[in-house]
């Protein structure tokens, strides 16, 4: 991390560090070696005393945002609360201003200005938390866990988030690494010192100890999938033929008439997204135009859309209209969801006299190993049945139906799971090099890997343009 550090700017940054809107407090941070004298020249007590930098740390003071450059009571920006945290007891171990002041952008923005006259440089997406890592506050886990808090969508990504933020992957990740350099430590010491370090056996013990690491990263990686789903939630695609009632299916499940319902076959020309929380995960759907042989050239845009979509989609919901029978667009379908976890939804249930489709006739079209297996829901979109077994069906497809323990230890940020990947990768090059009897030194290249990529991780071995694509993605005041 030393060619990161060497970056960090003595700046003193400052930036609005809550939402810009008309609120009923608003925050502007400010971060570094002179955010009390910066402040200072913008501030007056309750007594009109520039007396900022007198007050202790870790307190609050109440007085005014001024600007000095006008004159009489228009020199008043706002009345304001200042909070001082003095280095290193603060969140970027910078000496820390934090203005409260009335929530309005405009306001804000004013204060904002002030300080950048002032001598305060605005900060970068993200420079607040990079900071506190850059200053050895917080790993590199706990500050992308910070923005996973701000973006949690469900309790579960929250949960996650809570955990990597109080440092569970840090400790597991710190462990795993310790275990490692002992024995890269104890190689190179038998290499340089033979008389005093004898390696007989020690092959045979280091096979033991890497399988467990071995057998903790698998663990870790096994969690990623399901901890990805679980946190971002699942690209899912309706499809279907025109009316079959793919439209009312995104209606029902958002709880609003977000698309146009009609008896006209082709009304959906366009892709229409939405997001809704389905028990656990979120699914992210997409409802497509329905797919059919049409001279209609707009219409057949949003049909190429939708098999586009088909292939990009991590879930699939194809819903027929059971009183009509499978002909060759619902082939088509099928086909398109061959090789996609799929649900079938068999709509209009309700108009029993009338069914056409059923189970058997679906997996029979299918005709393939899977189908056996394939969820098969019977729905009536005008009366809302059926919503709760599909809900099931999804758990059964992606959780296995599974309640989260609390405690359990879920990876689910990709950049984890692939530097895991590499570590687990050259651990097994290590046991490797040990069944074919190679000479010790063999086996400190992989060790070596194994500990570089685990330290990428948590930020102990990590490069200026990683830093930056991680912190870019942050908002501006944080």
């Amino acid at each position: 991390m030393s060619s990161v550090l060497s970056n960090l700017s003595g700046d003193t940054i400052c930036a609005i560090a809550t939402a810009m809107s008309d609120a009923g407090i608003g925050i502007i941070r400010v971060s570094g070696d002179r955010a009390v004298e910066i402040c200072d020249k913008i501030y007056v007590s309750a007594g009109k005393e520039h007396n900022l930098i007198s007050h202790k740390p870790n307190t609050i003071t109440y007085g005014y945002i001024v600007d000095e450059s006008l004159l009489g009571e228009n020199q008043i920006v706002d009345e304001v609360m200042i909070s001082f945290m003095k280095a290193p007891h603060s969140y970027t171990r910078e000496d820390v201003i934090e203005i409260n002041s009335h929530g309005g952008m405009l306001v804000m923005n004013q204060i904002l200005e002030l300080l950048l006259k002032s001598g305060c440089r605005l900060a970068e997406p993200g420079e607040f938390t990079k900071r506190a890592f850059l200053n050895g506050r917080i790993d590199l886990t706990k500050a992308e866990a910070i923005m996973d808090v701000i973006s949690a969508q469900n309790n579960f990504a929250l949960e996650a988030s809570r955990n990597q933020l109080q440092g569970k992957i840090y400790s597991k990740i710190k462990s795993l690494r310790e275990k490692i350099i002992y024995q890269m430590a104890f190689i190179e010491s038998a290499l340089d010192d033979p008389e005093n370090y004898d390696l007989t056996g020690f092959s045979d013990k280091l096979d033991g100890i890497i399988t467990q690491v071995i057998d903790e990263i698998g663990h870790m990686i096994s969690t990623a999938d399901e901890g990805k789903i679980r946190k971002d939630g699942i690209k899912t695609v309706i499809v279907g033929k025109p009316n079959a009632g793919k439209s009312s299916l995104l209606n029902t499940l958002i709880g609003d008439e977000r698309a146009i319902v009609t008896d006209i076959a082709g009304t959906t020309r366009d892709i229409i997204e939405e997001s809704v929380r389905l028990g656990d995960i979120i699914l992210h759907l997409v409802d497509t135009a329905g797919i059919r042989n049409t001279d209609d050239i707009i219409e057949k845009i949003g049909v190429d859309k939708a098999r586009s979509m088909v292939a990009e989609a991590e879930l699939v919901l194809y819903i027929l209209d059971s009183t009509s029978e499978i002909d060759d667009e619902d082939k088509e379908i099928i086909d398109l969801c061959r090789d996609k976890k799929t649900i079938v939804l068999l709509n209009k249930d309700d108009l029993s006299d009338d069914i056409k489709i059923t189970e058997d006739i679906v997996r029979m079209r299918f005709s393939d190993s899977s189908s056996d297996n394939l969820p098969i829901i019977k729905t009536s979109m005008l009366k809302g049945n059926g919503i709760d077994d599909l809900k099931k069906a999804v758990s059964d497809l992606f959780l296995n139906g599974e309640i989260v323990p609390k405690q359990e230890l879920y990876i689910t940020n990709l950049r984890h799971k692939a530097l895991l990947q590499n570590a687990y990768n050259s651990l097994e090059l290590v046991k490797d090099s040990i069944s074919k009897d190679l000479s010790e030194d063999f086996y400190t290249v992989d060790l070596n890997d194994a500990y570089a990529s685990l330290g990428e991780i948590i930020g102990e071995e990590v490069g200026d343009d990683l830093v930056e694509e991680i912190f870019s993605k942050f908002c501006m005041g944080k």
